[in-house]
């Protein structure tokens, strides 16, 4: 039982829980996934099965698709709906990039209260131009530092548990890539929702690399637009080659294993890593490359290869994967490096 499983997450649980969830279903003890959600959101949870657990290296950094609601007219201590709301925006959190809001309102330091929306308009009031301008100053290569509640390590210690506690730590920032960042207009070509507290809402899809911070990505588009703002909602429609589309409940998981269709929902290790290169090979070097040894490789084949390219390593006969293998260009050799099929493993 090797291979990948798509899961849409549902909102209230962890990425653990899920992971929890399917070791339970399939009973099987290695299970594990490629990128954690936050429980409050939903969506695309790829999760690894068996010895697929070890492709985990090469799915990880894929680049994520979210469609993300923000809300604006305030912001909270955790930059989404689950968290306590903030009387103000403090100073420093204006931008990703420091630079500060203008405009009426602006405190010092760059940052602006929540009634900085009332004193400049209305957000029912934003011209389309307006934010799409704000939209632009978040594309491309950007930087962000790591909200307080999240999951990264600082020191060793979660900083959500510092958080917590009441702990702020400083946090580095860090580059990320926002390559699509754009409003996704509702039914009717409506693009804002004005709520009856005075808020307004907003749907956008983000592609965006590894690592990006959803939440801070719209609480800096908040900033630029001189008003606090948070996630209201979070779903990852995409985790690299892997789209919603594909994914199942926890529920229909369950269902298809006790109807005994599990194979029609697992991915294979092979056809998880669509963008390697591959090399078929002889029953000999099957055998050699099952045990470690490195296979050596035609220079009319080799030449297709860059020094360092993963390169998965097929069975000629059945096609499944053996192992990921690097290409050592000097000596014309593909390596074993991450088994998948080792000789006499179960």
């Amino acid at each position: 039982m090797d291979g990948a499983l798509i899961i849409d997450k549902p909102a209230g649980w962890t990425s653990h829980d899920v992971v929890a969830r399917v070791r339970r279903v399939l009973r099987e003890r290695r299970v594990g996934h490629t990128g954690t959600l936050d429980p409050f959101a939903t969506g695309v949870l790829v999760v690894l099965v068996g010895r697929a657990t070890r492709l985990a290296q090469f799915l990880a950094g894929a680049e994520k698709e979210y469609d993300a609601t923000v809300r604006f007219g305030y912001a909270t201590e955790t930059g989404d709906l689950t968290g306590a709301r903030r009387a103000e925006t403090r100073a420093g959190d204006a931008t990703a990039t420091g630079e500060a809001a203008t405009g009426d309102g602006a405190t010092e330091g760059g940052a602006m209260d929540d009634s900085a929306m009332g004193a400049r308009a209305s957000c029912a009031e934003w011209g389309r131009a307006e934010v799409e301008r704000a939209l632009e100053s978040l594309r491309g290569e950007i930087e962000q530092v790591p909200p307080m509640y999240s999951a990264k390590k600082v020191a060793g210690r979660k900083l959500y548990e510092l958080a917590r506690r009441g702990v702020e730590v400083e946090r580095a920032a860090v580059r990320v890539r926002v390559r699509e960042l754009e409003v996704l207009d509702e039914e009717g070509g409506a693009w804002l929702r004005a709520n009856v507290d005075g808020t307004c809402e907003m749907r956008v899809r983000v592609a965006c690399s590894a690592g990006t911070y959803v939440r801070v990505l719209a609480e800096d588009l908040g900033a630029r637009l001189g008003a606090g703002a948070h996630l209201s909602a979070l779903r990852r429609t995409r985790a690299g080659t892997f789209r919603i589309a594909e994914a199942v409940t926890l529920e229909t998981l369950a269902e298809r294993v006790e109807a005994g269709g599990l194979g029609e929902l697992l991915i294979t290790p092979d056809a998880m890593l669509p963008d390697l290169a591959f090399l078929h090979l002889t029953a000999e070097d099957a055998r050699r490359a099952r045990h470690g040894a490195a296979i050596g490789v035609a220079r009319d084949i080799g030449s297709q290869w860059r020094e360092g390219e993963r390169v998965r390593l097929r069975d000629g006969e059945a096609g499944n994967l053996i192992a990921v293998g690097v290409y050592d260009e000097a000596n014309g050799r593909l390596q074993p490096r991450v088994m998948l099929d080792a000789g006499g493993e179960k």
